[in-house]
């Protein structure tokens, strides 16, 4: 971003967006040394800090200013930004300022490493803040600076709750900067969305601002450009723009940078509409149903966990056109014959209820695996839902039909500028910079941190686990501890609670069941003697508060049951403890069960882990650590090849459809 250009106004440019990007591998080559040779950490941190005494220059005329008088100097810090750009000295003048409006509106200032975050956000920069710094507060200098420039700012979390609660909370200090909030979730109309994104700053959920993207593609169709909008702008009737949600893709402030650009990157933005659904649809999917029933595991079809498929063996083929020749001639082509029973198959062994999706209300409800969080009005395609849906003996939804479909990176990759914030960015920052040009910048901590690592243990089986861990909070819960247990699913979470209900151990659930409750449940997690047992729901966003007494006695004790996917995660819940200097311990209690390796997933090694803990040879906790580490990286690998190719596929439909001159 330009120290010195100034920014365009708003209202003189039509949509813009970055146009898309498809570097070579060379370039990306280049991308990777660049970022290694020319990004110092020392160095970055050093311009930063010499920033941040900048901006406490300000300091005392600011605090002598009366409101009137604060009222004024915004005006010509206004102008300034307007006039000069980012510079340092505008910026430095600007974050001064919203730093005394803050303490004057919300009763909290802004502390200097809070400062450096966000000048960093504000060179487009990913800031990697240790938990519990404050990056909530911290995204408000950078957003007000950007919209006080005359530039709208989306600032994006994760979730619903966290969209509603930090949009309520920074709304005073925004508006007392003269800005406008916009608030943008599931529980805001479709109608009543153009309105908020025309507001200086939009808070939202990174699944609403790409659906509604999304759904501006399809009004728009194949004339989206930014002369034929303007054109019709100005001599049209009637302008497509003002059927339009988003006015344009400007700055972007990501909250939990590496969940939405990395972990969610995965899963591919699709937008559909229901079909009729012909009884003869649902006889062909209780016809697959049927069909895959028959099949013999090893024999007629492998499942490959790791690599989340199924895949027909020869004389599983020939057994299905055995099977199939009275069924009709739907069932007469080869391809659709074994795809459909494929489907089947995946829906009965790689979907499990309680992990994947619940059942509320006779509805298959899809759970969100990064964040534990249920996804309303959300599907799966290629009639894996309906299958689904059988198999758990629901009323069948219509299928439906593919509208149109995007990747997150090259979404998030049309922002004029793009800049986050998160506690996990270290693991994946060769990845963040080479597909969306971001660097990552350490941040320090404030205070040193008081976070105490106890010594894990890995058990055989699931209940050996189980039963040591209920040994393990029933001591500290005699000793007045608040105590977080983190599981990787729902039914983990609950096969914890009926072993806790069973010894009396009185406790609190907080999974995808009881997200309606989280705010409640999460704000008593830090009283005396409190037990909750939570997804990783309570591993992004969330801050608990801790009683006097329970600091005192050592603080919060966060017991890590069940790792998951990756190890960014499980970092994020062990910051749950030990925050702004408060005391906390982290313990791993596990097993070689746990799905992280369970079945093929942990292979040879994962045997030989087992025998030596039965056998309890030298070092066989060292040996099933190991394999619990290397059983992770796998999967972490796993995810980026499929992230790689997810992205690989979307620009090449995104040239075709651009050389035929339709849109995605």
């Amino acid at each position: 971003m330009s120290n010195s250009i100034p920014l365009a106004p708003v209202d003189q440019v039509i949509r813009p967006q970055r146009e898309d990007m498809n570097p070579s591998g060379l370039d990306q080559w280049w991308h990777r040394w660049q970022e290694k040779i020319f990004s110092s950490s020392q160095l970055r941190t050093r311009k930063m800090k010499k920033f941040s005494l900048l901006v406490d220059g300000f300091e005392n005329e600011y605090s002598k200013l009366s409101d009137k008088e604060i009222v004024k100097r915004r005006l010509l810090v206004q102008q300034n930004l307007m006039r000069d750009g980012f510079s340092n000295a505008s910026v430095a003048e600007s974050f001064a300022l919203i730093r005394e409006v803050s303490e004057r509106v919300l009763g909290m200032k802004h502390f200097s490493v809070q400062v450096m975050g966000a000048y960093a956000m504000l060179r487009g920069m990913i800031a990697e803040m240790e938990t519990g710094e404050g990056k909530t507060l911290t995204a408000t200098l950078t957003a007000a600076t950007v919209a006080l420039a005359g530039v709208p700012v989306h600032v994006i979390s994760v979730n619903d709750y966290l969209t509603h609660r930090d949009a309520d909370t920074m709304r005073p200090l925004f508006e007392a900067l003269g800005l406008s909030v916009g608030c943008v979730n599931q529980d805001v109309k479709h109608e009543d969305r153009p309105a908020e994104y025309q507001k200086n700053v939009i808070y939202c959920t990174n699944k609403d601002v790409t659906f509604d993207y999304l759904r501006d593609r399809i009004a728009l169709g194949q004339q989206d450009g930014a002369l034929s909008l303007y054109a019709e702008h100005l001599y049209g009737k009637h302008s497509r723009m003002q059927e339009l949600r988003l006015p344009g893709l400007h700055f972007a402030i990501i909250d939990e940078a590496d969940s939405i650009l990395i972990d969610e990157a995965r899963t591919p933005l699709i937008i559909s509409a229901s079909t009729e659904s012909a009884p003869q649809d649902i006889l062909l999917f209780e016809q697959s149903t049927q069909l895959a029933a028959q099949l013999t595991i090893n024999d007629d079809y492998k499942v490959e966990k790791r690599h989340h498929k199924v895949t027909l063996t020869e004389a599983g083929s020939q057994k299905l056109i055995e099977l199939s020749d009275a069924l009709g001639p739907e069932w007469a082509s080869r391809l659709r014959r074994e795809e459909m029973v494929t489907q089947s198959l995946i829906a009965e062994y790689l979907y499990i209820k309680d992990e994947h999706y619940l059942v509320r209300d006779g509805k298959i409800m899809i759970i969100d695996e990064y964040t534990g969080r249920v996804m309303p009005d959300r599907s799966w395609e290629y009639g894996l839902h309906q299958l689904i849906e059988l198999k758990e003996s629901c009323e069948l939804t219509p299928p439906r039909e593919t509208l149109a479909r995007m990747s997150y990176q090259r979404f998030f990759s049309r922002y004029l500028y793009l800049s986050g914030m998160t506690g996990t960015a270290e693991e994946v920052r060769d990845e963040l910079w080479s597909v969306y040009s971001i660097r990552c910048t350490r941040i320090p901590t404030r205070q040193v941190s008081k976070r105490t690592f106890m010594d894990s243990s890995i058990h055989l089986t699931r209940q050996q686990k189980i039963d040591a861990v209920t040994a393990r909070v029933k001591v500290l819960h005699n000793e007045g501890r608040a105590i977080l247990l983190g599981t990787a699913s729902v039914a983990s979470s609950e096969a914890l609670s009926d072993a806790f209900t069973k010894t009396g151990l009185t406790h609190q659930v907080l999974n995808a069941k009881q997200d309606d409750d989280e705010a409640e449940l999460v704000a008593r997690a830090g009283e005396m003697g409190r037990i909750t047992i939570a997804t990783s729901m309570a591993g992004r966003g969330t801050d608990i508060k801790l009683q006097q007494a329970v600091k005192q006695c050592g603080g919060l004790y966060v017991l890590i049951v069940e790792r998951n996917d990756a190890a960014r995660i499980d970092r994020q819940l062990a910051g749950r403890c030990a925050r702004q200097g408060d005391p906390g311990n982290v313990e791993y209690i596990l097993s070689l069960e746990d799905n992280l390796v369970d079945g093929r997933r942990g292979g040879w090694r994962c045997k030989v882990a087992k025998i030596a803990l039965m056998k309890k040879w030298f070092r066989s906790q060292f040996m099933a650590k190991w394999v619990m580490s290397w059983a992770q990286k796998r999967v972490e690998k796993l995810h980026y090849q499929m992230r790689r190719d997810l992205l690989k596929m979307d620009r090449q439909q995104g040239e075709l459809l651009s050389f035929s001159g339709r849109q995605e």
